[in-house]
């Protein structure tokens, strides 16, 4: 039998095909180019939930306050990872530049010198009281533009100075997250 140079090669050309075709050889070592399952951490912590938020920064995001869009993300986030709102407080402290995010109608309107404006905050800020989040602003920020407490969206609180208020929840274990 008389097998030509053509024929050998063709010959290892289709037996090589054929070993590839067959799939990878088992192996006792892991394939380290297989993905793994990607390993998501919970919280374990799950009752006495404490975190302030010290909002300082005029910065927006979806239309509202980026601090209050944020906070809205964090409430759904504990709902979704199963931790009941009476296990968990949350303090929204806006001063500075911020506190205009929570002027009334009328006062709004004052502010931005437009009669046709509008607060976008409110709605998400209602939401947010409605969702047992308190909001409160520093009585400084305020006098310091004319404010007082009559020219606020209802249900949000007062405090007398930011920094006093984020230090007093800090030390009584409320997670700060700056903004």
């Amino acid at each position: 039998m008389h097998i030509t140079k053509t024929s050998l090669l063709l010959l290892l050309f289709t037996a090589s095909n054929l070993v590839l075709a067959a799939g990878p050889t088992a192996t006792n070592e892991p394939d380290p180019f297989a993905l793994s399952e990607t390993k998501i951490v919970t919280i374990t912590k799950k009752k006495n939930v404490r975190v302030v938020y010290d909002v300082k920064d005029d910065v927006w995001d979806a239309g509202i306050g980026k601090a209050l869009y944020y906070a809205r993300g964090l409430v759904q986030s504990y709902d979704a990872l199963g931790v009941p709102q009476k296990e968990r407080k949350i303090s929204i402290v806006l001063h500075g530049p911020t506190a205009y995010w929570v002027l009334n109608e009328a006062t709004y309107r004052q502010f931005k010198n437009d009669e046709f404006a509008f607060n976008p905050n409110e709605h998400v800020i209602q939401e947010l009281l409605k969702l047992g989040v308190s909001v409160e602003v520093c009585n400084v920020s305020l006098r310091g533009k004319g404010w007082t407490g009559q020219d606020l969206l209802p249900g949000v609180t007062v405090v007398r100075d930011a920094y006093t208020r984020l230090i007093d929840l800090q030390q009584q274990g409320y997670a700060y997250i700056r903004f």
